[in-house]
């Protein structure tokens, strides 16, 4: 097991060699001489007593990039975990949404893979709380030498539950390095999470939702498509202001995508569960056809939502560093034109602040 390597589901060759990454970095210093990165994703006062204090309501908090703080089933879940200030000789470009020392004790730590804007050691250390670290396989050994203890490694399709919370690891099209040496030495991936209650395949269940739903969603989209010929500028309306946030169901299914190009996996993942939110990538696609097999654009993150059948689509993977040569203001406008184009409702795409805290169901 020392040498294996993991490998994506389907054969696609990955742009991570030195001479395509030297040629992507030839034509980036061209192009980021025109780019705009005055944009700043907006900011947050982030609710900390409630944050602190609760263990009842379902909550999703953006910190930045692909770390969020999930409140599910009475436990604190962090997903892969990155507070640094830096990455390479990037600085951040927006502080994260909630300082790593106000976040209350963790009691499960998701990681997605080891690429470091997705796995900070340092990060994980200062996290307080039990800790739980639920990681792909393959990268368990190298947590524990770190001085890790708590820590179950799964391979796709594998899940544990955590006080009442599932957690399922499924693919994504993505690979793996820490180092020149351990490449896709270990896997990767993302994750659902669901309550005991809402534990099961839900194929026929999803399937009926969708068709008692597909009169009232043909009107409503219709409306949504004339609301934006007429102006209405999407993601800064008032479906995205924290009072008009839609309400999700009790125990809600929650899926964090993690880093992935498109693939056929997002629709078997929609056929194995019933996804109410969807945390989707949409940012270090540029150019495409170096970041296409790894990373989503946002067109085509909007098409794995709709693949997973999920409810609500929340964006992440933007705004905190220059990863590739899109702009967080470029992610943005393109998936609301996008959204546009598919006529999907305005309120099903959930625009987070850092820092603020989406509580899934009203009290």
């Amino acid at each position: 097991m020392r040498n294996k390597r993991f490998a994506n589901e389907d054969q696609v060759e990955q742009h991570n060699s030195f001479k395509q990454f030297k040629r992507w970095r030839q034509e980036r210093i061209r192009k980021l001489k025109l780019k705009d990165y005055s944009y700043r994703v907006p900011q947050a006062e982030p609710d900390l007593p409630f944050l602190k204090d609760n263990r009842d309501t379902p909550s999703i908090t953006w910190i930045g990039h692909s770390t969020f703080l999930i409140q599910l089933g009475g436990l604190n879940i962090v997903t892969d975990p990155v507070w640094s200030g830096q990455m390479a000789f990037q600085k951040r470009l927006a502080p994260p949404g909630i300082p790593i020392e106000d976040v209350p004790p963790v009691d499960v730590v998701l990681v997605s893979h080891s690429h470091y804007d997705h796995l900070s050691i340092a990060s994980l250390r200062r996290l307080t709380g039990g800790k739980q670290l639920l990681v792909p396989a393959g990268l368990s050994a190298k947590l524990r030498l770190k001085g890790f203890t708590s820590v179950r490694e799964l391979h796709w399709w594998e899940s544990v539950t955590v006080k009442g919370v599932t957690f399922t690891f499924v693919p994504s099209q993505h690979w793996t390095r820490r180092n020149p040496w351990d490449t896709n030495s270990s896997h990767w991936g993302g994750w659902v999470m669901e309550t005991s209650g809402t534990h099961r395949t839900a194929k026929k269940d999803r399937e009926k939702r969708a068709s008692n739903e597909q009169v009232a969603a043909s009107h409503e989209e219709t409306a949504a498509a004339s609301a934006w010929k007429a102006g209405d500028p999407g993601i800064t309306s008032n479906s995205n202001s924290p009072a008009a946030r839609p309400a999700a169901p009790v125990s809600p299914t929650i899926y964090f995508a993690g880093d992935s190009g498109y693939f056929r996996g997002f629709k078997e993942i929609g056929r194995r569960f019933q996804i109410d939110v969807a945390l989707m990538p949409i940012g270090a696609y540029e150019p495409e056809w170096f970041m296409g097999p790894q990373h989503v654009s946002p067109e085509e993150a909007l098409q794995a939502f709709e693949d997973t059948g999920a409810k609500w689509f929340v964006p992440m993977h933007y705004g905190a560093f220059k990863l590739a040569d899109d702009t967080p203001r470029e992610a943005l406008d393109r998936l609301e034109a996008e959204r546009c184009r598919r006529c999907l409702e305005e309120d099903r795409v959930i625009v987070l602040p850092l820092g603020e805290t989406w509580k899934l169901t009203k009290s």
